[in-house]
């Protein structure tokens, strides 16, 4: 993986580009600034808004969460207004957005697919990384994901469940997992799974390992090959595949398994296009935004990664902080 610049010098030149966006001719942003996010960036988006704000006290940041298909296409179907968008899939910004409704993409961090539980599930004492599939089809037991039509989370789940068939050379087992997980258990976004866990209605969920770690969940980690948290294991998680549903009704496309990879952009008619450019630059600042996410479980990408295309088209005042990788 080629990288344009080393991560040194891109360290020196946060330094640069903050002080270019803070003495930029129109000098601190104002007004509302509109971020659609994945349901999964919540609780550190929450704090990186808290942070930004007291940067920019004129800056009013309105968020709005849910499955990262499902923002995308409020955006690109409904045509709500909005600034930014950050999505649990970077590859759901290439299909909903680009090139129509916004020019660059992107990748900021990671994650892994982990089961969640707690004290209330049933085997929660007994339940390992070894056993999981045993308890997961057995009658009884309660587990659920999100819906793969709105949220990479969902689709994610059925891929952890398809790899885990070909990884422990089960034929079958993909289908006994479904046949014990009824549609009431999917759910619009993975985060509404959270309090059924807590309140005991859900034995199990599929939830990211930053999601756990956030609301201090119990969780059972997996093999490599199965949790889509492992870069290198991409080529073994391709054959993975989920049909989900298309832009138009009644149509499909698929998504292959790749290792979990979040991508945002601003949007090109963006209402407050320099609150939005301001606000990227503290999200993509080491000492920022990525230092939050890392804190909360979620390694982030330092520096943060676009393509060629990507990297011509961006802002000037966030182009010292983003490398290019293909």
């Amino acid at each position: 993986m080629a990288f344009r610049i080393s991560t040194c010098v891109a360290a020196m030149l946060i330094v640069l580009a903050l002080t270019f966006a803070a003495g930029n001719v129109q000098a601190e942003p104002s007004g509302k600034l509109t971020i659609f996010h994945a349901g999964s960036l919540s609780v550190p988006f929450a704090a990186i808004e808290k942070n930004f704000e007291k940067m920019y006290p004129k800056v009013d940041v309105q968020r709005e969460s849910g499955g990262s298909t499902k923002m995308a296409r409020m955006i690109s179907e409904v045509g709500k207004p909005a600034d930014i968008m950050a999505s649990a899939d970077y590859v759901v910004i290439d299909k909903n957005l680009i090139p129509e409704f916004a020019s660059w993409n992107i990748r900021f961090a990671s994650n892994q697919m982990v089961l969640c539980y707690t004290d209330k599930s049933k085997f929660a004492d007994t339940i390992t990384s070894d056993n999981w599939t045993d308890i997961l089809t057995t009658k009884g037991v309660v587990w659920g994901h999100s819906d793969p039509n709105l949220d990479p989370c969902g689709y994610r789940s059925l891929m952890v469940l398809q790899l885990a068939e070909k990884f422990y050379e089960k034929p079958g087992l993909y289908d006994a997992f479904i046949a014990n997980r009824p549609e009431k258990n999917v759910r619009p976004k993975s985060v509404e799974l959270i309090s059924m866990l807590q309140s005991g209605h859900m034995d199990y969920a599929w939830e990211y390992l930053s999601v756990a770690v956030q609301h201090d969940l119990k969780f059972v980690t997996l093999d490599k090959h199965l949790n889509l948290g492992d870069y290198t294991m991409t080529p073994y998680y391709k054959s993975a595949v989920v049909k989900v549903s298309g832009k138009k009704p009644g149509t499909f496309i698929e998504r292959v398994g790749k290792s979990i990879t979040y991508g945002i952009t601003k949007i090109d008619n963006a209402p407050n296009s320099e609150a939005a450019d301001a606000f990227l630059a503290y999200l993509f600042a080491p000492d920022g935004g990525l230092k939050i996410l890392k804190d909360m479980g979620q390694p982030p990408f330092v520096p943060v990664r676009t393509n060629e295309d990507g990297m011509a088209k961006l802002p000037e005042t966030i182009k010292p902080l983003v490398t290019v990788a293909e």
